[in-house]
């Protein structure tokens, strides 16, 4: 009898060994209202940044090309909407339109989102439409010591240091993928054409000189 008790006892352990042998569940999207149409929906209405369709492929575990088919049936479904999904900085996000930014500006009064003073703008501007640049020759282009407004910039996550100058060592700077999310942007390649009306390099150099001087 001792050897049945000891064969049955056995025979459980290898029944909770199995059972711990199976893994974690298979993510069944399927079985979700909506299906994984519905689970990418849910996701994006959560993410505080943009989430690439590879991301959202591996977490619900189906493949890439029935992501980017929902995600393009869901562009279309939110037209006329409020909101719009978009594609920003290699990721997508959702994004009220700026067509009810009034009612939205509205709504956001207490100043919880502060905003960027004018030489914080104009620097921002400078540095991208002119990246990489150094300190120096933005502080050219505006006449003005910018090394405050470049720290600011930097602590809110709009620009950062991305090499720094051969000739004279000095660091250069360039915008974030942030930077595109904030306003927007798939990549750099859309922002207005206001570069050609900004100095050339080498007569930043010069002013920068003088400026030295």
């Amino acid at each position: 009898m001792e050897g049945a008790a000891l064969a049955a006892a056995s025979g459980e352990a290898d029944e909770v060994a199995g059972a711990d042998d199976e893994g974690p569940l298979v993510l069944d999207v399927d079985a979700m209202p909506g299906g994984a149409k519905g689970a990418i929906e849910a996701i994006l209405m959560v993410i505080d940044e943009p989430v690439a369709a590879v991301a959202l492929a591996t977490t619900l575990e189906i493949p890439l090309a029935q992501v980017q088919e929902h995600l393009a049936a869901l562009v279309t479904d939110y037209r006329g909407r409020g909101f719009a999904l978009r594609e920003v900085a290699g990721g997508w996000r959702i994004y009220s339109r700026p067509e009810f930014a009034p009612a939205v500006e509205r709504f956001i009064i207490d100043g919880a989102t502060a905003k960027l003073t004018q030489a914080a703008l104009e620097t921002l501007a400078v540095i991208a439409y002119r990246q990489p640049i150094s300190r120096g020759r933005v502080g050219a282009v505006r006449g003005v010591n910018v090394d405050g407004v470049v720290r600011t910039l930097i602590a809110r996550g709009l620009i950062e240091e991305v090499g720094s100058d051969p000739e004279s060592g000095a660091i250069l700077y360039g915008t974030t993928d942030y930077f595109l999310e904030r306003l927007g942007l798939r990549d750099m390649t859309q922002l207005p054409a206001l570069a050609p009306y900004l100095p050339d390099v080498d007569i930043l150099d010069e002013l920068a000189e003088q400026g030295r001087v």
